[in-house]
């Protein structure tokens, strides 16, 4: 299960690191960016593809897609510091504990 857990925080860390870089490409007007976002966003949904084969889809999704925001937020807010308030913060906070309640208690995710 670790190997499971590992391949999916590489696809999400390849997720992050796409969707930053989208930010960056101008409406793929700028190339290294542009290389950067679709090269990323292959290596996630690869990587992806693998964890799918030992979990259920859903919850997959709702931990990758959950936690790639938090994480995309986090790194926009101190690279590009975007600002967060405190409803941003809050709403963030509730969907780190869904993906932890979905893996701590759901028995759709085997331990």
């Amino acid at each position: 299960m670790f190997n499971t857990y590992a391949l999916l925080v590489s696809a999400i860390l390849a997720e992050v690191v796409a969707t930053t870089a989208l930010a960056r490409t101008d409406g793929f007007t700028r190339f290294w960016p542009s290389v950067v976002t679709v090269a990323g966003y292959v290596v996630a949904f690869w990587l992806l593809s693998f964890v799918l084969r030992v979990m259920p889809t859903g919850v997959v999704y709702a931990i990758w897609s959950g936690l790639g925001v938090v994480l995309v937020a986090l790194v926009a807010w101190i690279w590009a510091r975007q600002a967060l308030d405190a409803p941003a913060v809050i709403g963030l906070c509730l969907i780190v504990a869904g993906v932890v309640v979905i893996n701590l208690f759901s028995n759709t995710v085997s331990h």
